[in-house]
């Protein structure tokens, strides 16, 4: 159809979810607010130290985004990769994953609790602030260990990326999720003052942002159910022919 492959056609859907997955990522509740904090300890300087440019959080935040994409493009391999291994259970794949996608919505959602999701497993990185490899190490650390917070979106992410069939495509669909927690935590470092400004006004929304994430895993859920990304994909190309030439 449009001479393009079906998993060519459902990546631009599953990566627009992928990429709002991670800015949502960055606005919950249990990241939004150690960004001062984590900036001023890759620094090695106080929130106080940053806000009067003391020392610049640039370097240290892309190096931090660098560890913590570093596992998730893993991630993104290895799902793809066990997708790869069960290619002709891909229906009931997707079906099992949309399940347990509903599941990680409706914790968000406070409708359920889903008892491991709530105890983090924070890696002390004994690298002391201030240094590229440090914050680095406490990107891989956060990635890793960050389970309440990025946990269910990963999840999320992680299942279209075991149901699209092919290495490439699921590793880059992890990319975008990196994107999209990455690049706000890095215009926080270049614009630290008038981030930390908007931080403020955003938190007493935190629990509104963690319900619409909640939302999101409950219709992506929904949908590797029911088959409608493929079917979604295919309309957009319908709609959209031009998009074939991405594929």
């Amino acid at each position: 159809m449009l001479g393009i492959e079906l998993v060519d056609a459902a990546f631009l859907p599953a990566a627009t979810v992928a990429l709002l997955a991670g800015i949502l990522s960055f606005l919950s509740p249990c990241v939004l607010p150690i960004v001062p904090p984590y900036l001023a300890y890759m620094t090695g300087v106080g929130v106080g130290g940053l806000k009067s440019g003391e020392r610049s959080a640039v370097v240290p935040a892309l190096f931090f985004v660098m560890g913590l994409s570093t596992v998730f493009l893993l991630m993104g391999m290895a799902a793809s990769a066990f997708g790869r291994m069960f290619l002709q259970w891909q229906d009931l794949l997707a079906r099992g994953a949309g399940v347990v996608v509903i599941l990680l919505g409706l914790h968000f959602l406070h409708l359920i609790r889903i008892p491991f999701l709530d105890a983090e497993a924070r890696i002390d990185t004994q690298e002391r602030g201030g240094s590229a490899l440090g914050a680095y190490v406490l990107g891989l650390a956060f990635a890793f260990g960050w389970t309440p917070c990025i946990g269910p979106q990963l999840g999320m992410i992680l299942s279209l990326a075991a149901t699209g069939g092919a290495m490439g495509k699921g590793t880059a669909l992890l990319a975008v999720y990196a994107l999209g927690l990455g690049i706000p935590f890095l215009l926080s470092a270049i614009f630290i003052n008038r981030a930390i400004g908007l931080m403020n006004r955003i938190k007493p929304h935190l629990k509104l942002i963690e319900r619409i994430m909640g939302g999101l895993l409950v219709v992506v859920g929904v949908a590797l159910l029911t088959g409608a990304f493929p079917a979604f994909a295919y309309w957009l190309l319908e709609t959209f022919p031009w998009l074939a030439a991405l594929g």
